[in-house]
């Protein structure tokens, strides 16, 4: 008998929401769940990806003063405002089952069900009639891989372009004018959606595509894990000045590109000619190799060949999301050696 868990967070604060999902990601194994559908809102927060510089992605002081919060994720992508208009969710499935083709695929089937067509799009969004209505992001652990994204219902999408700066050449890459004439919400296509019909949509799409003939379906609310000390270390971390901000550095060099596959914003201090911190912000869905490239920065010569050649010689094993790791990596060793430095 497969065994799958739903559980509602009735919270809307971000950093317990993002806490209770690395939680029950830690849990999966423990407790023999064959797959977790996490579903939950945030009201006015900006998220982050998890490689993204929160100074250049948001007015943090306009979002703080009125009344907003920013979060960071545990994965990569770009940044995107929720209110109690969005529903979020978040995958949970043991690794060896874990396929981006099934996940969407119960995605689609549950707005289907609500009366849209919709279509994948690009790395990671799903769209109805050209415009997005969900923006999704992937991390793979030893044993455990998450999907997780946002479905705008009714959301206050006007919102976006007050507080998140988007780089103009992300849009202009796209061939868009604005944040906003990308995205609707999906109310404007079927009036009668609610968050509350999309939500049993996607429970019963989650049922189909992951229960077995015979299921043991488990329904839970946060409330079953509040006196849980490893969530509230979790909920401290999420909440934290030093994950939500990261480190703020006055680089001696610094250059940014739209590639292929997403913004970079590469940043050195140099100490004596040789590099004593590297910087990379980046919207790339693959944070987990992006975060294994700084080490390989630090130390050498402040000069375009010996950086290019420690991004050459990455090791680019291992699954991700996007582009080949190869790839990533030769374009960034590309763009250094263009700088001559």
């Amino acid at each position: 008998m497969s065994r799958i868990l739903i559980i509602h967070s009735r919270q809307h604060n971000p950093w317990f929401n993002l806490a209770l999902e690395e939680f029950l990601m830690e849990s999966l194994q423990a407790d023999a769940w064959q797959a977790i559908l996490y579903l939950w809102q945030n009201q006015d927060t900006v998220v982050i990806g998890r490689n993204q510089n929160a100074w250049t992605e948001c007015l943090t002081g306009l979002l703080e003063a009125e009344g907003g919060r920013l979060a960071r994720r545990s994965t990569g992508g770009g940044a995107v405002f929720h209110d109690l208009g969005n529903l979020n969710f978040s995958l949970i499935l043991p690794r060896r089952t874990f396929n981006l083709d099934d996940n969407f695929a119960m995605i689609l089937a549950a707005v289907s069900s609500q009366g849209i067509a919709a279509e994948r799009s690009g790395r990671n969004d799903i769209l109805a009639g050209g415009l997005k209505f969900s923006g999704n992001a992937f991390s793979l652990r030893a044993a455990v891989g998450l999907h997780h994204g946002t479905l705008l219902v009714h959301s206050d999408y006007g919102r976006v372009a007050r507080y998140l700066t988007v780089n103009p050449a992300k849009l202009q890459a796209k061939g868009i004018a604005s944040v906003r004439s990308r995205i609707t919400n999906l109310q404007a296509i079927n009036p009668g959606i609610t968050v509350e019909s999309i939500t049993e949509a996607m429970e019963t799409a989650f049922i189909r595509q992951f229960g077995a003939a015979a299921v043991e379906v488990r329904r839970e609310s946060d409330a079953a894990y509040a006196d849980q000390p490893r969530l509230a270390e979790l909920q401290e971390k999420y909440a934290s000045w030093s994950w939500r901000y990261g480190e703020s550095l006055q680089f001696d060099a610094a250059v940014e590109r739209r590639l292929d596959w997403g913004m970079v914003h590469l940043g050195f201090k140099v100490e004596k000619g040789l590099v004593s911190q590297a910087s990379i912000y980046t919207d790339a869905l693959d944070c987990d190799f992006i975060d294994s490239l700084r080490p390989l920065l630090t130390g050498r010569r402040f000069h375009s060949e010996d950086l290019a050649a420690a991004l050459r010689q990455a090791a680019c094993d291992g699954e991700g999301f996007g582009p080949s790791r190869q790839q990533m990596a030769q374009d960034l060793a590309d763009l250094i050696r263009e700088q001559n430095w």
